[in-house]
């Protein structure tokens, strides 16, 4: 284990697991709500959160190394010996199911599912660890190092409902990017076109010139089509990976995610590769002025209607956030002359956990997951939560349950045993069900290969299915807790976009509930969606650009 590593163990808690997935020992710190203290006790790396318990034609087993990692809390190999084993020793079915009855099999699929539901215990610890690497970002020592990179957007205005005329904005941040031509008038009113183009994955995993002459000519020609080929128009740049900037209109790529890979870009100026591209067609006449990322765009978005909003927040294919933080305390900002108190940090927050500080509510599947991605190691906290995994993780545990004999008898089917194609959107669909039927599972199940599923298969996989979406809820909650904890201001509304935010129908209520179980007593929040996406929000940003422009010139 390294210095940065003993170092980031010393400033957090010791927590114990027991076989139950409860907190054991909690030390030096009151979770969410607690003031941010650092003690020197280092974190015991535990067994992964799992049942423990012995059911008919069925044994589960987890290794013993949570009682024995107490005993090398001053030793930093055996600790690390101690994770890597409890990972290794997750719950494994050692014997076929065959034979048990449905009672018995349901009480295999939910001592499985023990390992992902997080105890209050966990979660408290969860926002201690957030907070602690969100401080790591905002400052200059620790910034390299942190994880949560907690970047200056030099976004310091918010809409004030002023904003007039047309603007043009390009959303970029997933298989498809949109470009929009917004109109802002009077009264919070606007006029909006959009167009969706897909990019091709020969595109997305190819150069970065192939990329950005992509986005040119589709720009291009939504331009003609909305005949405004001839006119010279701002525009705002959504651009939804992380990103470090240097300036409203410059930003630098730390790093691809969402299955992007394109060479070339990484440590370059995105939007003077923008530039470049148009600059190659010479037909049209582009201002940019602005970059940004999605939930920036989210943010600004819901500000122009709500003026509380200071959260913006992504759960969809990925996951990240942004909050209106104190200019004092954002240390790698630089801008000559600033008098303003404020200024938008976008966080960055799906690499939580890539350091370590995740591993005691990692499981099996999690782990799985990772190391097929594309990207094994990196956006941690992001893999427990977006869109573009939670389907395959339930199709993990599906998968386990079926090949031991819990579910549709052991007979699965070749979709099932594939990997990706157990959609997020199943999970949606199979949650929507009333309680009893299980009209959307079965349909789901078809789809799959699996037409022989009984009531008792429905009923676990819907269980399963819950377990997932809850942990990723409470996970992205913990996270907006933090955050709303540390502005501690007296009411915040948290802009929301994504399809699993929006689709989802419990994710909303899981959000609520367990936010207002972790923010500070006096504070009040509300969760807004935001009805445009992040498009708006991006053209929202160059037309305040341009309102201050203005507002300086006089």
């Amino acid at each position: 284990m390294d210095q940065e590593q003993q170092q980031l163990n010393g400033a957090m808690r010791s927590v114990s697991i027991n076989s139950n997935g409860l907190a054991t020992k909690l030390n030096g710190h009151n979770g969410c709500k607690g003031t941010d203290e650092t003690d020197n006790v280092r974190v015991q790396p535990t067994a992964t959160a799992a049942a423990a318990a012995a059911a008919s034609g069925v044994s589960f087993t987890i290794g013993s190394e949570t009682s024995k990692a107490t005993n090398a809390a001053n030793s930093a190999t055996a600790a690390t010996a101690a994770t890597a084993n409890a990972n290794a020793n997750a719950i494994q079915i050692q014997t076929s199911a065959a034979g048990a009855s449905a009672a018995e099999k349901k009480k295999m699929v939910h001592e499985l599912c023990q390992q992902l539901l997080l105890t209050d215990e966990q979660v408290q610890e969860l926002c201690y660890r957030i907070l602690h690497e969100v401080r790591r970002g905002l400052a200059k020592d620790t910034h390299a190092k942190a994880n949560v990179k907690c970047f200056v957007t030099y976004v310091q205005d918010l809409p004030n409902g002023n904003e007039r005329g047309k603007f043009l904005a390009l959303d970029l941040g997933g298989t498809n990017f949109r470009v929009l031509l917004i109109h802002l008038q009077e009264n919070n009113d606007f006029q909006m076109e959009s167009r969706i183009y897909a990019i091709p994955q020969h595109i997305m995993i190819g150069s970065g010139r192939q990329l950005f002459d992509h986005i040119a000519e589709c720009l291009s020609n939504f331009m003609a089509e909305h005949n405004v080929y001839s006119e010279r128009l701002p525009l705002g740049f959504t651009f939804s990976f992380p990103l470090r900037q240097l300036g409203l209109t410059k930003g630098l790529l730390e790093t691809w995610t969402k299955g992007f890979d394109c060479a070339g870009v990484v440590n370059e100026d995105v939007v003077q590769l923008l530039k470049d591209a148009i600059a190659r067609r010479g037909d049209v006449q582009i201002d940019v002025c602005a970059i940004l990322n999605d939930t920036t765009g989210t943010l600004m978005s819901c500000a122009w209607k709500n003026h509380n909003c200071k959260i913006g927040l992504i759960v969809g294919t990925g996951s990240n956030a942004c909050y209106v933080e104190k200019v004092e305390e954002a240390e790698l900002f630089d801008m000559a002359d600033n008098n303003k108190p404020h200024v938008l940090i976008n966080t960055e927050w799906g690499a939580f956990g890539d350091n370590g500080a995740l591993d005691f509510v990692r499981t099996e599947f999690d782990n799985d997951i990772d190391s097929h991605s594309i990207n094994p190691g990196k956006q941690t906290f992001e893999k427990m939560i977006s869109g573009m995994y939670m389907g395959e993780l339930v199709r993990l545990v599906l998968a386990k349950m079926t090949q031991n004999g819990v579910l549709f008898n052991g007979q699965g089917s070749e979709v099932l045993f594939t990997r990706g194609l157990f959609f997020t959107k199943y999970v949606s669909e199979i949650e929507a069900d009333e309680p009893g039927t299980y009209t959307n599972c079965r349909l789901v199940l078809e789809e799959l290969g699996l037409s022989n599923a009984t009531d008792g298969d429905c009923a676990n996989v819907r269980y399963i299915c819950e377990c997932v979406s809850k942990r990723a809820a409470h996970l992205v909650s913990a996270g907006i807790a933090t955050l709303i904890n540390k502005m501690d201001e007296p009411h915040v509304t948290v802009g929301v976009d994504g399809s699993v935010y929006r689709f989802h129908p419990k994710f909303h209520n899981l959000m609520v509930e367990k936010i207002s179980q972790l923010i500070k007593p006096g504070i009040t929040f509300d969760l807004m969606l935001s009805e445009d996406g992040s498009g708006r929000g991006a053209a929202l940003v160059a037309a305040v650009a341009c309102r201050e422009d203005i507002l300086n010139s006089k």
